[in-house]
C-alpha cells in the first residue's frame, strides 16, 4: 500500500504544485537578500557562500520543476509530498549553518505543514508533520552557532528575526488558503452544474423513452383515422351537395393526419435505427428555412419570415435531429404566444459559430419562465404540457450551445440559441 493515497484529482495536485513554486521563487530570493544584506547590517559573522550555493541549487530545482509543469495537464500527491518535503530539507540546511533551532526563521517550517494539511491526503499530512518536527528537533541539537557576543542584542536580532518569520509565514499560508477556497468553491460550482445537467438528461431520457413508447402505440389510432378520413373524402366527393368548406375541412384533416404519421415516422426512426453521428451536413439558412416550411404545413395559420444577417455564404452544419426539434418547440412557443402575428427568425454566424433569434410579437416571457430559463419543467398550460423549454435547452445544451431567454424593450418574446460550428 502507497503510503500517500491519491484520492484527489489530478488537477487540483497541479494547480497547488503550480502555486508552490511560484511562491518560491518569491522565497528564495528574499532568503537570498537577506544572506546577502544581513551581515553587513546585523555585523554577524555568518557563512555567505554556502547559504547562497544552498539557495542557488534550491533555485535550479525550482526552475526543473517549473518547466515540468510548464505542459503538465495533471499531477500527483507523490509529487507534491516531494515539493514540500524538498522545502523542508532547504530550510533545515539554511538553518544549521545559521544558529539551528536559535534562529528565528526555523517557524517557517510551518508553512509546508498548512501546504500540506489543506492539499494532501492524510497519510501525507501527517508524513509532513513528522518531518518537520524531526527537523526542528534535530536541529535544536546539532547546528552551527552564530557567533554574538552581545546576549541583549542578540535578543533583540532573535525579536526581529521572529518578526519578521511571523510575517512571511503568516503572509504564505494566507496567500495559498486563499486560492485553495478559491479552487474549493469553482470545482463545488462545476459539481453542482453537473449534478444538475445529469437530472435534466434523466429527465429528458425519460421522456425520450415515453415518447418512443407512444409513438409505437399512436400508429394504429392514426392509421384507423386515416382510413376513416379518406373514406369520408370518397363519400363527400360522390355527394356533390355538399358545401365547399366541407371539403376543405376534410382534406385538411387528411393532410394534418399525414403530418402526425411523418412526425411518429421520425421519432420512431431517430429512437431506432438512425444514429445521431451519421447526420447530414448542409448550409445552416437551408436548413432552418427547410425546417420552417416543414413547421407551416402543420401549422397553417402561422405566419413566419427568415433574415439572414451575415455576409458571405452560410456554413455547413450537421442536420441534428435534436436541433431541428429545439427550433420547432421554440416556433411553436413563439405561434401560442403571439396567435396569427408574424414570427421573425433571424440567422446570424461567424467562423466559428452561429445564432438564430426566434421573435414573437406577444405579451413576452413571464417572470416565472425567465427565472428558470428551461432549466426545469413548468406548469402544465393552456398550449402544452410545460416541457418544451425544457427539452429545447436539454438539446442544445448537448450540443455544446446556449439557449438565452429574454424580453425585448420594443415589446414580444426573444429565444436565442448560440452554437458553436463543428468540422
Amino acid at each position: 500500500m502507497p503510503f500517500i493515497s491519491s484520492t484527489s484529482d489530478g488537477s487540483d495536485y497541479l494547480a497547488n504544485l503550480r502555486r508552490l513554486v511560484a511562491s518560491r521563487w518569491l522565497v528564495l530570493g528574499a532568503t537570498a537578500l537577506l544572506v546577502m544584506i544581513a551581515p553587513g547590517m546585523l555585523a554577524i559573522a555568518v557563512q555567505q557562500p554556502l547559504l547562497l550555493a544552498i539557495i542557488g541549487i534550491t533555485a535550479l530545482f525550482n526552475a526543473l520543476a517549473q518547466w515540468r509543469l510548464r505542459d503538465a495537464t495533471a499531477a500527483t500527491a507523490h509529487e507534491l509530498f516531494s515539493q514540500l518535503l524538498v522545502d523542508i530539507a532547504t530550510l533545515s540546511a539554511l538553518v544549521f549553518f545559521s544558529g539551528g533551532a536559535t534562529n528565528p526563521l526555523i517557524s517557517l517550517l510551518l508553512p509546508p505543514v498548512a501546504i500540506a494539511a489543506l492539499s494532501l491526503p492524510a497519510r501525507g499530512v501527517l508524513g509532513i508533520v513528522l518531518v518537520a518536527i524531526s527537523a526542528y528537533s534535530l536541529l535544536m541539537v546539532f547546528y552551527i552557532p552564530l557567533p554574538v557576543a552581545d546576549a541583549s542584542r542578540a535578543t533583540q536580532l532573535h525579536l526581529i528575526g521572529m518578526w519578521l518569520t511571523f510575517v512571511v509565514s503568516a503572509a504564505m499560508i494566507a496567500w495559498f488558503v486563499v486560492r485553495m477556497t478559491r479552487l474549493i468553491r469553482e470545482r463545488d460550482a462545476e459539481l453542482a452544474a453537473a449534478r444538475e445537467q445529469s437530472l435534466r438528461d434523466e429527465r429528458v431520457m425519460a421522456i425520450g423513452t415515453l415518447a418512443a413508447g407512444a409513438a409505437h402505440e399512436l400508429g394504429t389510432p392514426l392509421g384507423t383515422m386515416a382510413l376513416l378520413a379518406g373514406e369520408l373524402a370518397h363519400d363527400f366527393a360522390a355527394n356533390p351537395a355538399l358545401p365547399e368548406s366541407a371539403r376543405q375541412d376534410i382534406a385538411q384533416l387528411r393532410q394534418q393526419i399525414g403530418v402526425c404519421k411523418q412526425i411518429i415516422t421520425g421519432l420512431s426512426r431517430r429512437a431506432g435505427a438512425e444514429r445521431l453521428e451519421n447526420t447530414p451536413r448542409q448550409p445552416v439558412d437551408r436548413w432552418l428555412d427547410e425546417i420552417r416550411l416543414h413547421w407551416h404545413a402543420s401549422r397553417p395559420q402561422a405566419n413566419s419570415r427568415l433574415l439572414c444577417n451575415s455576409p458571405g455564404p452560410a456554413p455547413e452544419i450537421a442536420a441534428d435531429p435534436r436541433l431541428e426539434q429545439a427550433v420547432l418547440n421554440l416556433l411553436n412557443n413563439a405561434a401560442n404566444a403571439c396567435g396569427g402575428e408574424e414570427i421573425e427568425l433571424t440567422l446570424n454566424w461567424s467562423a466559428k459559430d452561429f445564432s438564430l433569434d426566434v421573435l414573437d410579437r406577444g405579451p413576452g416571457f413571464p417572470a416565472a419562465v425567465l427565472a428558470v430559463a428551461g432549466q426545469s419543467k413548468l406548469p402544465a398550460h393552456a398550449h402544452g404540457s410545460g416541457i418544451g423549454l425544457m427539452l429545447t435547452r436539454s438539446a442544445i445544451e448537448q450540443l455544446g450551445g446556449k439557449l438565452l431567454l429574454s424580453n425585448p424593450d420594443a415589446g414580444g418574446a426573444r429565444a436565442r440559441i448560440e452554437l458553436p460550428l463543428t468540422n
